[in-house]
């Protein structure tokens, strides 16, 4: 996030688009809740299904999916020609402005409305509104990224924010609510094919040879695999082993009949996990997680705030993670010894310039500390971007909307949405471990709408099967207007109904994220 969650309660306008916020990110949606009720701010939803907030929306734009690009464009086409953008921002402090205005004017509302399915007026009173706010603040979710234009939603996200000036101010920003505890601070430090801690190239020499010295061996200087690569990779045979911490691929990527084939190609398969995922149920090694309440160390969250983990109670397993990594380490011929996560993070101070200013001290006495925090006399920063750009002037890119990679036909007449529900967490390892949660949310369900209910005569509870050109699996349905005519949802926790083995495993060509958002699938009825 370039903001904090708690700029807003000040903002006067919020958008949030692909993210069911009080559902994925109950304490962030409560502060959305209470920014409306209590403290004035206006609501803009735009979201395919009708989540908790639309009842505290001003507008609710519901729009078809994997048309996000089109809206964006659309909403800049009103600002555009009612003249309604931060003429002082754009000159001063962005690039690239008349070629993206002319991409942009090519998206009338009334266009916009052909593809969105968006009523033109309610896409030019939302635009008006946003425009006008001193102060306005934009969330997302995976419900942008997991798209094969994920990259292009983003940057729309960002020429809106720069276009409406609310960039390097307080309650505004562009702010994406990350999927995973931590998984922020997993990106900080370099769990990522491209970069180093600190987002630094692993292209660039002089980076290379920096982490070289820290970690005492040589580096490759090539881009590695995404998640969605390694299985391409795995399944061609040229990717012989495969380490997996803390993930459930067998559950969280798409089009699972491909996956397991992939995996089942490996010379080897370690998982490294808590309890006996799916994917560990098909490993050659298997090595004990830890989780959070066994281990000291550090989190960030969605709002790049370092904080402390304390160990409340010894490893189950006798080790904490970082210690059966050095000693795996060590076996393969370095001579690595850290004693604690304190010494681990000293050497992270040295080499993330970000957290350079940060140490366990100033923890204890502070609290948390969002990067950058280049100095141990500097507070941390709160809102990126004040003044200018990493870059120096900010990039308007000029994006053209591309629909999605399989669209609804005569076999496949439906699409379908996946996704998480407030209960259950990610594939379901913890949540569904909990009596209470499991009680609640005991199985998976298919969200119909009551058109499409009607149409194929089916009842509440009924089971059907629901099929792609991927795979299939038989559901309970759950008819509810939260998905209108066309549309069905299925939320991706429970192995007795994986949704991923419908979806698609078409990606993004920059980031190879892949389109979980939108495939199309067919609803038969069960008979038993």
């Amino acid at each position: 996030m370039t903001n904090s969650a708690k700029e807003l309660l000040d903002a006067e306008v919020i958008l949030i688009t692909g993210t069911n916020t009080t559902e994925n990110h109950p304490v962030i949606g409560n502060m959305i809740k209470h920014a409306v009720r209590y403290n004035g701010a206006k609501l803009i939803v735009i979201d395919p299904r009708k989540i908790e907030l639309t009842k505290f929306a001003t507008y609710w734009l519901r729009q078809k999916s994997g048309t996000d690009v089109a809206w964006m464009n659309g909403m800049m086409n009103v600002i555009i020609n009612e003249n309604l953008y931060d003429k002082e921002f754009v000159e001063s402090r962005t690039e690239n402005f008349d070629s993206f205005k002319e991409v942009i004017l090519k998206y009338t509302p009334e266009r916009v409305e052909e593809i969105s399915g968006i009523p033109k007026e309610d896409l030019i009173n939302a635009a008006r509104m946003f425009a006008k706010a001193r102060k306005g603040m934009l969330f997302y979710s995976m419900g942008i990224t997991q798209h094969i234009t994920g990259v292009d939603n983003v940057k729309s996200c960002a020429n809106l924010q720069m276009l409406t000036g609310h960039m390097g101010i307080e309650s505004g920003g562009v702010n994406p609510l990350r999927g995973q505890s931590n998984v922020q601070g997993a990106c900080d430090m370099g769990c990522l094919p491209n970069v180093y801690p600190a987002y630094q190239a692993v292209t660039n020499e002089d980076i290379a040879k920096k982490f070289e010295t820290a970690w005492g061996g040589e580096l490759s200087r090539k881009v590695g695999l995404t998640i969605t690569t390694m299985m391409e990779e795995a399944h061609k045979g040229n990717l012989k082993a495969l380490y997996v911490f803390s993930e459930n691929p067998m559950m969280s990527d798409p089009n699972l009949n491909h996956v397991r084939e992939a995996l089942s190609k490996l010379d080897l398969l370690v998982v490294q996990d808590m309890f006996m995922t799916d994917t560990a149920e098909i490993a050659h090694v298997i090595l004990p997680g830890v989780s959070f309440a066994e281990k000291n160390g550090t989190f960030t969250n969605t709002g790049r705030r370092v904080q402390r983990v304390r160990k409340a109670i010894e490893p189950v397993a006798g080790k904490e993670d970082w210690q059966i990594f050095i000693e795996l380490a060590n076996k393969f011929g370095y001579e690595w010894s850290y004693s604690s996560a304190s010494d681990i993070f000293e050497e992270i101070r040295k080499v993330t310039p970000s957290y350079a200013g940060m140490n366990y001290a100033r923890f204890e006495k502070e609290g948390g500390l969002p990067w950058p925090c280049p100095s141990e006399d500097h507070p941390g920063t709160q809102v990126l971007h004040k003044g200018k750009f990493t870059r120096g002037l900010g990039l308007f890119h000029a994006l053209e909307w591309l629909p999605p990679a399989e669209l609804p036909d005569d076999e496949y007449p439906l699409i379908l949405i996946t996704g998480r529900i407030l209960y259950h967490y990610h594939t379901g390892t913890l949540s569904r471990r909990s009596k209470v949660l499991d009680t609640i949310a005991p199985e998976g369900y298919v969200e119909i709408s009551p058109f499409d209910a009607q149409t194929m005569h089916l009842l509440e509870g009924e089971k059907v099967k629901v099929s792609s050109r991927r795979g299939k699996i038989d559901i309970k349905v759950k008819i509810t207007d939260m998905v209108d005519e066309g549309r069905v949802f299925i939320p991706f926790h429970f192995r007795e109904a994986a949704a991923n083995l419908l979806t698609n495993d078409a990606s993004d060509p920059i980031a190879r994220i892949p389109e979980y958002k939108v495939c199309a699938v067919k609803l038969e009825k069960v008979i038993d």
